[in-house]
């Protein structure tokens, strides 16, 4: 039989090697006598904190024992939450993700820990710990995938706003797994989880999807909309935990319907869905952010009612899209960029010499990969914006025989699409820089080869060499 070691023996081999007395161990980890005896003697178990006191006296680096206090305190013995919790705490701490799932593994055959290990999850997903949270959550999904329970629902929700990033290809996995439980959760979550699909799904340009998102969205935002004002002014403690006013989740329906309908040329539905958000005299409510998601909302409708003219074939509004753009307050680089992306798609649609504009956005062409994300709009609708700014704008300045600015952007552009898996625009990259590679300098060539030749080889490492028969 396998005699597994112990902490305890461990820190005995330390005190008789270095001559140390209880005494003189304890002031070294600040810990007084008696403690330290009852942990060398096996009559206390030790916490987590009193683990790396004993750590650092030992001079040795922190976690060293932390697979020895699993086994110790964990397997070993019948678990106890109050001393597992700290322990997941600090083990998230240190980035110690393989631990955890120790720890969730030796637990999680007793259903009754799930509720608990759920909470933590929830404590670390909102201190910032997503990495450990996703550890939590997954587990919890995993045992309670036939519970049917709000739990599971929540869970796989918090999967999903985790692991939604840069890779487009695993986002739309994300995002199918999500959707199916979106309807377990309750009435209120409903409507940011439907909002962060929707905006993932417009990342993808996924149109139906958006759509449909979109109109569940709407439908259960008015429902909830009508409940709160039959309440005669009753506080809804449930809207509190929604990120936007409840009226926003409606008029954002809206504002997603039309972005539908634009995508796919039909600019006069589009801006039918934009009047409809640009007019908010429905909203009952009057305080401060009530105020500002309006202002936000008459902002969007009027920029976009010119775009939509622009992008149809009034090439005649761009002028006014122009000082609209120059008189616009509390502009964004965000919104400089998609700015910038109308006015270049409608300058490559129909054939429009806009390169003296082009010289008003020099600052956020420069700037243009330096973006923060903040939520799932950001997060995922804007780097596709960017990335689609740089091939428009390759596009533009190629087709002019401006080639030094034109394989620049398109660069830009290619390493942008890369890095969100987009192999679909990726591929329209690689055919912009095909069809004018004679025009390309040297090293321009040198550096798209050496480019394409490094996302080839992390291609093979990701799934593997093929083998040769014959």
């Amino acid at each position: 039989m396998k005699h597994t070691p112990t902490i305890r023996a461990e820190l005995d081999r330390y005190l008789q090697q270095e001559g140390l007395s209880l005494t003189q161990f304890g002031h070294m980890a600040d810990m007084n006598r008696g403690i330290v005896s009852s942990i060398v003697s096996g009559n206390k178990p030790m916490s987590v904190n009193q683990l790396d006191l004993i750590t650092k006296a030992m001079g040795l680096p922190e976690g060293h024992f932390y697979d020895l206090f699993i086994e110790n305190y964990i397997i070993d013995t019948a678990p106890n939450m109050r001393r597992i919790e700290p322990f997941l705490f600090r083990c998230a701490e240190l980035e110690k993700l393989d631990t955890i799932r120790r720890v969730v593994g030796a637990i999680m055959d007793n259903l009754l820990y799930s509720p608990k290990l759920f909470e933590i999850a929830e404590n670390l997903f909102t201190q910032g710990q997503h990495a450990a949270a996703l550890v939590l959550y997954e587990n919890v999904a995993e045992v309670e995938k036939y519970q049917h329970s709000e739990r599971l629902a929540i869970c796989q929700y918090r999967i999903f706003t985790i692991k939604t990033g840069d890779d487009q290809s695993r986002n739309i996995r994300a995002a199918a797994v999500f959707e199916a439980f979106v309807e377990r959760l309750d009435e209120i979550d409903q409507l940011d989880a439907l909002k962060d699909l929707a905006n993932v799904y417009r990342s993808l340009r996924k149109w139906d999807k958006v759509d449909e998102m979109a109109r569940k969205m709407r439908a259960k935002a008015e429902i909830q909309y009508t409940l709160k004002h039959q309440q005669k002014n009753r506080e809804c403690d449930e809207h509190k935990k929604l990120t936007r006013p409840l009226f926003v989740y409606i008029s954002y329906a809206d504002l997603l319907c039309a972005s539908v309908y634009e995508a796919q040329g039909d600019y006069d539905k589009a801006l039918q869905y934009t009047y409809a958000y640009a007019n908010l005299d429905w909203v009952k409510e009057t305080d401060e952010d009530t105020q500002h998601w309006i202002g936000l909302f008459k902002h969007w409708a009027k920029a976009n009612v010119i775009v939509n003219k622009l992008l149809s074939g009034d090439t005649k509004v761009l002028q006014d899209y122009v000082e609209y753009i120059d008189t616009a307050e509390d502009t964004t680089q965000e919104d400089r960029v998609i700015q910038l992306l109308n006015i270049m798609i409608a300058a490559n649609r129909y054939d429009i010499d806009v390169s003296d504009i082009i010289k008003r956005f020099e600052t956020d062409i420069v700037s243009l990969s330096q973006h923060s994300s903040s939520d799932m709009y950001t997060q995922q609708v804007v780097p596709e914006y960017f990335a689609w700014c740089g091939y428009e704008l390759a596009h533009y300045y190629l087709h002019r025989s401006f080639y030094d600015d034109g394989f620049k952007h398109l660069m830009y552009s290619m390493v942008s699409y890369h890095t969100l898996n987009n192999e679909t625009y990726f591929i329209n990259c690689m055919g912009l820089f095909l069809h004018f590679r004679e025009h390309a300098t040297p090293e321009t060539k040198a550096n798209f080869l050496n480019f394409i030749e490094k996302v080839w080889m992390n291609n093979v490492k990701k799934n593997g060499t093929v083998d040769r028969c014959g």
